[in-house]
């Protein structure tokens, strides 16, 4: 029987290849798009579980409250760990973990090391495999290194080179390291990502420098007994803490002049290291890959969830409108015996057959989507996930779910058919076919919805990546270099001899916070930008009182300092010329404000401009050249930086970026979500037209007599296509009306989340509900057409 069945199935398939093709195809995509988002989800949800010891280590995390906010952070200083291990019973071992980036020199290259510091029992605690090595005793030497399989095949060709030395720039020099291990790459869902690793090499006097507890800038591991409790031995690290650190933090708030109560004393917590990756409430940084959000697994899945049903429907709607087709065939095998139940398995095997195609293709389109799938959501995925035992099961699941769902309504819907109206062709499908319409309007609510968003985002990233952020950032290159022996002078004299190098200033590299005191006995804490006097006027940012630092007052360089508009704004300043500024931090030196710059964006426009001075720095000691080139010389320009850049720095390694992409850089998220929502709602639409095709096939075949009656009583094809195209538009505009009040309830919240956001208006929905009307009409149009010009004797001939 079930051989019969297969043979009846693979004909009925061969009969109709355009609607097999289309429901194959339809939900396939659905399947790739389910297999995508589940191999996602996985590698979120596994993150860091594969270490052995997993369940007993945590993250110390800092909590601090000031000003009446609190801020939980995932850094800690050098202190912590060795403190709490040696103090707090249940701690059974500390690891440290710092990124550490250096150079390193192969002949007579240099090349950039994601180099990481860590405690020498790391392998002891964590579990990556080493190639080659001991993992109780290869970071015990101060100038050992372990390298990951990649970099020991980069440096070396091979993974055989313990023994071998490598030389790593230590300040000023190259110094060489002693390669002990070999490690296996770490894999894709681990939070720890390293190169390199070398050992961390303190001091006694940082090790007993008390103050060294509030020097936060490495990461801070514990490994637990399995008897111990995370939350007693919590509360012992923060009363052993309070003992040892109290004094110590008092004295260094009234060294910054700071009342006792400004600031709380720190807090330390244990975050649980398998649940790290996914705590959105606690950033990782200093070497630990940034924090997942699981509210994106979420918003993924239920986007492959309304994508796989939208195909499920597609598939019972083409089912059911080719239901008239195979009338006679079911009316001649329920007249010879046979039973509902036997009907509804023939075509719930014709459905796991389509299904069993759809879900073949489905994984060749998910090996051919993954590249881009991997770009979008900045993953590693490989197809190697789905051999997980979990996974094949939930895919199998999956599969026999798509199976029923696309199969047993048109199942049930056939096996009605009554086969006396059959016989004697008085067969039609029944009824104004509400539940094929209401599945309808379900698809294009979601696909109006997907394209209105995608449009409002793509409004938004376009302003605010457009936007003036306050400075030109137009055809600026941005060097950074760490030569301590900085040769800024020379190198800035060279480049600008070139023709094709407008300008070059510098300022120090990175972010710099500090705090100082104000006239007012103020305690401010502001962003310091230490620069040369012409970084300013190289960028046009204006200044809106005073004056800008000036080569011929060389006095400016020792007591004077720009203040931004927010930082004037903050202190209270009417007039904030000839102001002093005492840098506590400092041994309480004394700067005068003389001149008021005008806010800039110097972070991405999520962030609000907040307190900014500036400072005069020596040339040779700044470390961020900022080169304005000419617009129509990139090549040229950029060929000369190169140049210029290895002649003076040999032995450091040469890199650049443009100012705009840095800045588009901040925006990244939002620009994947546009585009993880484009293909989204283009995938919908798609699908959702195929599905609104079935319909209209549905309805040409139940209204073909009354067609052919029309057209002999005069009606011409124009009037047809009207009275049929109508019906399908009525469908789209409601589905419009419900999509649109849940679209702007989606983007003003999304918008709430920006800073700087684009304005809601009723234009922002008008150009992409015309979009998916005027595809819905010509979707409907092409059968329309078709059906109106048939001939109406072919209509009517049976009658």
């Amino acid at each position: 029987m079930f051989k019969h069945y297969l043979k009846v199935a693979w004909r009925n398939l061969k009969r109709a290849k355009i609607f097999a093709f289309i429901n194959i195809l339809g939900l396939s995509i659905g399947l790739t798009c389910s297999i995508l988002i589940l191999l996602f989800v996985k590698d979120e949800l596994s993150f860091d579980q594969f270490h052995e010891k997993g369940q007993q280590i945590y993250r110390v995390t800092e909590k601090m409250t000031a000003k009446g906010e609190t801020n939980e952070k995932s850094i800690t200083g050098a202190l912590e760990g060795p403190r709490f291990a040696q103090n707090v019973p249940g701690i059974k071992a500390y690891i440290r973990y710092q990124q550490a980036g250096t150079n390193i020199k192969k002949g007579n290259e240099v090349q950039s090391l994601r180099l990481f510091r860590t405690d020498p029992n790391f392998f002891d605690v964590f579990t990556f495999p080493l190639l080659a090595g001991n993992a109780a005793g290869c970071l015990k030497d101060p100038y050992s290194i372990v390298l990951s399989k990649d970099e020991a095949i980069r440096q070396f060709g091979t993974t055989d080179i313990i023994g071998k030395t490598v030389q790593l720039k230590d300040d000023s020099a190259f110094v060489p390291y002693r390669v002990t291990a070999v490690a296996a790459n770490c894999p894709a869902n681990s939070s720890i990502q390293f190169q390199a690793l070398a050992p961390f090499r303190f001091s006694k006097a940082e090790e007993q420098n008390p103050e060294n507890w509030f020097s936060s800038y490495l990461n801070t591991f514990i490994l637990l007994d399995p008897s111990a409790s995370k939350d007693q031995v919590q509360a012992q690290m923060q009363n052993y803490f309070a003992k040892d650190a109290t004094g110590t933090f008092k004295a260094m708030l009234q060294k910054f002049g700071m009342a006792e109560n400004a600031i709380s004393l720190p807090e330390y917590h244990l975050q649980p290291f398998t649940r790290m990756h996914l705590d959105k409430n606690i950033s990782s940084g200093n070497g630990i890959v940034p924090t997942g959000n699981i509210t994106n697994a979420y918003i993924l899945s239920a986007i492959a969830l309304f994508i796989l049903l939208i195909a499920c429907i597609n598939f019972i709607n083409l089912t059911v409108a080719r239901s008239i087709k195979r009338a006679k065939e079911i009316g001649v095998r329920k007249v010879v015996g046979s039973s509902k139940k036997q009907l509804i398995s023939q075509f719930m095997g014709e459905s796991l057959l389509l299904c069993l195609l759809a879900f073949v293709l489905a994984l060749i389109l998910t090996k051919a989507v993954l590249p881009l799938f991997n770009t979008l959501s900045n993953k590693s995925l490989s197809l190697s996930y789905l051999l997980d035992v979990r996974l094949i099961l939930e895919f199998i699941t999956l599969f026999m779910l798509t199976t029923f769902l696309a199969g047993f309504y048109p199942s049930v819907v056939l096996t009605k058919f009554d086969p006396t109206k059959i016989l004697y062709n008085r067969f039609q499908v029944a009824g104004k076919n509400y539940f094929q319409k209401t599945l309808v309007v379900f698809q294009f609510v979601m696909a109006a919805f997907l394209v209105a968003l995608t449009f409002v985002l793509y409004q938004q990233f376009n302003y605010i990546t457009s936007a003036d952020l306050g400075y030109d950032d137009s055809n600026l290159v941005s060097i950074e270099q760490y030569d301590v022996n900085s040769k800024g002078p020379l190198f800035t004299k060279l480049l600008s001899e070139n023709p094709n190098v407008l300008e070059v200033s510098a300022k120090n590299a990175g972010q710099n916070s500090t705090i100082a005191k104000i006239s007012s006995g103020t305690v401010m804490n502001f962003r310091q930008d230490l620069i040369t006097p012409n970084y300013l006027t190289e960028l046009k940012i204006p200044m809106t009182a005073g004056r800008n630092f000036s080569y011929s007052n060389p006095t400016d360089s020792i007591d004077k300092v720009l203040v931004n508009e927010a930082f004037a704004k903050e202190a209270g300043w009417r007039d904030p010329i000839g102001e002093k500024i005492t840098f506590t931090t400092q041994d309480n030196k004394i700067m005068q404000v003389i001149g008021v710059v005008k806010n800039y964006h110097y972070n991405s426009m999520n962030e609000e401009v907040g307190p900014q001075v500036f400072e005069w720095e020596d040339l040779s000691k700044l470390n961020a050249y900022y080169i304005k080139i000419k617009p129509k010389a990139t090549s040229a320009a950029l060929s000369a930086i190169k140049n210029t850049f290895q002649q003076v720095y040999p032995l450091s390694p040469y890199s650049y970026n443009f100012v705009q992409d840095t800045n588009k850089f901040a925006y990244r998220d939002i620009e994947k979500w546009r585009q993880i929502l484009f293909f989204g709602g283009l995938i919908t639409v798609l699908i959702s037209f195929m599905g609104l095709f079935g319909l209209s096939v549905l309805s040409s075949e139940r209204r073909k007599k009354e067609i052919g009656i029309r057209k002999v009583y005069g009606a011409s094809a124009r009037s047809i296509i009207r009275l049929l195209t109508a019906d399908y538009l009525k469908l789209v505009i409601i589905a419009l009306v419900i999509a649109t009040p849940l679209t702007v309830l989606a983007a003003r919240k999304f918008l709430q989340t920006m800073l700087y956001r684009i304005p809601l208006s009723i234009q922002l929905f008008i150009l992409p509900d015309l979009l998916v009307i005027l595809l819905a009409f010509l979707t409907v149009y092409i059968q329309t057409r078709q059906t109106a010009g048939i001939n109406p004797i072919r209509s009517l001939k049976n009658e």
